[in-house]
């Protein structure tokens, strides 16, 4: 297979020239955070970005049934393709870093092996997979998790967003036919290996002063939702003792969520929050949570999490509260494949003056969802804060090119073989 070249006439951007054309799509300009959600204006932005990048480098342009894009080097129908990128999509007010470095590191390390004239004897792949945040309709992955098949086209359809509009409307709007969504399995028999280069969401590089590390594992992780059901009344004539206030019963279960997370070393957070009829002076008849939890392995998410219904239970009793419990996402433990993970640590660290570090993490990607059909890998670049879902997100440009590096050194590793 010849060696990747840019469009006749054309420059492919450099990685700083592509973050900067990225960078403001989507940026709140109060909040300085990104709102880029599926099927909005911001996603079609980052799409006609994804979609110019691949003209400008003279690849094959795919847009699947699912909505992710695609852009190949080589024959897509070939097989045993390696295939890079994450997502461009964001959480509400997110960072940068999150999904658009794995993405715009993918086109500068396909770059960068064309400056070095390899030759490929794999078709290559760049992936943006759609709706990973799950930020507007509340389930993350949709893209991936399509594609995989571990979300049906039915459940997929009855997903709506907080104004009601449903995914079928969202897709349609921007454009798109939502009724061609389903599993793809034979787009990802055709896949050999996918590698999501992404931005630590933790300080392990930081503390170990490495740029760039692999992962070993993403936790078991989901998503709960706690509907509190009291009755609303007026809030300056209701006697105290008279009211059957929802929000008591989730300010105390919220407290119940980081007490049992600290007793078993894990994470729970409550971050989104319903209130009926949400008035300043009215007392709630509803109160709706959501709850995060993940830990390090399966028995100890469930322990947190039957711990804290456990404790929800109990304040709802003492309240006079209905309580439902709702599981609305779940995600087991993903081990990424052992073969796949050393042959990455044997590649780098042929370059390295010492092994990279390999780490865990508690934040879900396309990564651990396609783990279950095709061989998959990650690569994390230091964030030497360790925030993340905020616009405090950040990595330096050196470990950003250092991340570029290695993935251009596993992409010739794996696919000029």
């Amino acid at each position: 297979m010849s060696r990747p070249r840019a469009a006749e006439g054309a420059r492919a951007p450099g990685f700083l020239e592509m973050w900067r054309d990225l960078k403001p799509i989507g940026r709140d300009a109060g909040t300085r955070g990104y709102r880029r959600y599926a099927w909005t204006g911001a996603d079609s932005d980052c799409r006609a970005w994804f979609k110019a990048q691949t003209d400008t480098r003279g690849l094959t342009y795919e847009l699947d049934r699912n909505g992710n894009q695609w852009a190949w080097l080589g024959d897509p129908a070939a097989g045993d393709a390696v295939v890079t990128g994450s997502h461009l999509d964001s959480v509400p007010d997110g960072g940068a870093f999150d999904g658009p470095l794995g993405v715009v590191s993918s086109f500068a390390a396909l770059d960068e092996l064309r400056d070095r004239g390899v030759e490929f004897t794999k078709p290559v792949a760049i992936v943006n997979f759609g709706d990973e945040e799950g930020a507007r309709f509340g389930l993350a992955c949709v893209g991936s998790r399509l594609a995989a098949g571990q979300l049906t086209v039915e459940a997929a359809h009855r997903l709506r967003d907080g104004d009601g509009v449903s995914l079928p409307q969202a897709m349609e709007a921007a454009g798109y036919d939502p009724y061609t969504i389903g599993p793809d399995p034979e787009r990802l028999a055709r896949i050999g290996a996918f590698v999501e280069l992404h931005v630590e969401q933790g300080r392990a590089l930081d503390l170990s002063g490495d740029p760039v590390g692999i992962a070993s594992a993403i936790w078991p992780h989901g998503r709960w939702r706690f509907d509190f059901r009291g009755e609303a009344n007026h809030a300056g004539t209701t006697r105290l003792v008279d009211r059957r206030d929802p929000m008591l019963s989730y300010a105390e279960t919220v407290l119940a969520a980081r007490r049992e997370a600290e007793l078993a070393g894990a994470v729970a957070t409550f971050g989104k929050i319903s209130v009926e009829p949400n008035g300043v002076n009215a007392i709630p008849s509803l109160v709706r949570g959501w709850l995060d939890s993940r830990a390090a392995d399966q028995a100890t998410l469930d322990t947190v999490v039957t711990g804290i219904e456990k404790a929800a239970r109990a304040y709802a009793d003492r309240h006079g509260i209905d309580l439902d419990v709702v599981r609305e996402s779940f995600t087991p433990v993903v081990e990424f494949e052992d073969a796949l993970r050393d042959e990455l640590g044997a590649i780098l660290g042929a370059r390295a003056e010492r092994p990279l570090p390999v780490l865990g993490t508690g934040a879900g990607h396309d990564a651990g969802i396609l783990s279950g059909s095709i061989p998959t890998a990650m690569l994390f670049v230091r964030n030497p804060t360790g925030v993340s879902h905020s616009p405090a997100e950040h990595a330096a440009e050196d470990d950003c090119l250092a991340g570029v590096t290695a993935l251009a050194d596993v992409l010739e590793g794996l696919a000029c073989k």
